[in-house]
């Protein structure tokens, strides 16, 4: 662009905040239904939405829906083109990488040609975290702000080497698998499997540099995992939490070394890993704390993820049951019972009908 952009539609959750990063937030006039970080900018118009009814969908019923409307090579967004016309913008701001993330190269050609005068338009296509700090510097640049797209980048960049250099510290690379859609099955893609590398873990399964792709149960639990991440694509950790109940029914599950240890995570994969942008910092620093704990704190948000608790099998009537933090309250069931002094004769390890039981006996 000659010209720096004045007035910028995003199309793309992530480029919304790289605007905002860039102190870009003045000139952005329409997001996307998806753009609600930061929370401003949810008060900003919203000029593309979903064409499915996502919120009310299984995973396996969106997997189903998104692939048959790419077979007939239909959109998942709709663009306002009323809106756009109204708005006026001299760039928007959007992808050409994953038709399932945002309108891609269709859906924007076909806004473009209502547009008089018609805008530029910038593609970002990243595919690994290089990649996203060269979208931001090209987005600082056709907005005028090279400068602080610079500054921006140098920060960034500077914490994913800080991770770096201190992962570089563990004595051990554990076994990572990063579990990008549940049903089915997804590995990760492009970037993730870097932020993985750099964060002191190895995910064999994950295909850097390019798509996440299904792939078969088996494979994951052949290559068992010392650490799970379970981080569906677009959801944040409440939607990732209900979407994460029936893992423990997949053959092989209690097998896992993840799973018999504890190490098993749900994370908000909107903030912290899908989004190609800034926060992708934010997401190496706690996959860092995830795989070498006894290395890394992590100071973020509180919601960024939760620990799914360890199967046990009850020590009196051999029923399997959970035991530890539960996702939902971040609490175990055992502490909504009375204190209790084991007898001796079964110890603590049980189920929570057994556990009553014995409660109520030692009071007799």
């Amino acid at each position: 662009m000659t010209k720096a952009a004045e007035r910028i539609a995003s199309f793309l959750p992530s480029a919304t905040e790289m605007i905002y990063a860039l102190g870009l937030e003045d000139r952005l006039v329409g997001v996307t239904h998806e753009c609600d970080f930061p929370p401003a900018a949810q008060e900003k118009p919203i000029v593309v939405r979903s064409v499915l009814p996502v919120e009310t969908m299984s995973q396996a019923e969106i997997d189903v829906a998104v692939s048959a409307r790419m077979r007939n090579g239909e959109s998942l967004y709709q663009v306002d083109e009323a809106l756009m016309r109204y708005l006026a913008p001299d760039l928007i701001v959007t992808q050409d990488l994953c038709q399932v993330c945002a309108p891609s190269g269709n859906e924007v050609s076909k806004v473009f040609h209502t547009l008089d005068p018609r805008p530029e338009v910038l593609f970002l296509t990243p595919k690994s975290l290089d990649g996203v700090l060269d979208n931001i510097l090209a987005l600082g640049k056709a907005a005028g702000v090279a400068e602080c797209a610079q500054s921006v980048c140098g920060s960034l960049r500077a914490r994913l080497e800080a991770v770096q250099k201190n992962a570089a510290r563990a004595t051990t690379r554990p076994r990572v698998f990063c579990m990008e859609w549940l049903d089915p099955v997804y590995c990760s893609g492009h970037w993730v499997p870097e932020m993985v590398q750099l964060a002191g873990g190895e995910d064999a399964l994950g295909r850097r540099g390019t798509d996440s792709v299904r792939i078969a149960w088996q494979d994951v639990v052949d290559w068992a995992p010392e650490v799970m991440v379970v981080m569906p694509c677009g959801f944040h950790l409440d939607d990732a939490i209900k979407a994460s109940a029936c893992l423990d029914e997949r053959p092989g599950w209690a097998d896992i070394p993840a799973v018999r240890n504890g190490r098993v995570f749900i994370a908000d994969a909107s903030s912290y890993f899908a989004r190609p942008g800034p926060r992708l910092a934010d997401g190496t620093e706690l996959l860092a704390r995830l795989i070498h704990p006894e290395l890394f704190e992590w100071t973020g948000a509180a919601d960024a993820y939760r620990a799914l608790p360890v199967p046990k099998h009850c020590a009196k009537c051999g029923a399997p049951f959970a035991c530890g933090p539960a996702p939902e309250t971040g609490r175990c069931w055992c502490q909504s019972r009375e204190a209790f002094a084991p007898t001796g004769r079964f110890g603590d390890c049980l189920c929570p009908a057994c556990l009553d039981c014995e409660i109520t006996a030692a009071k007799c």
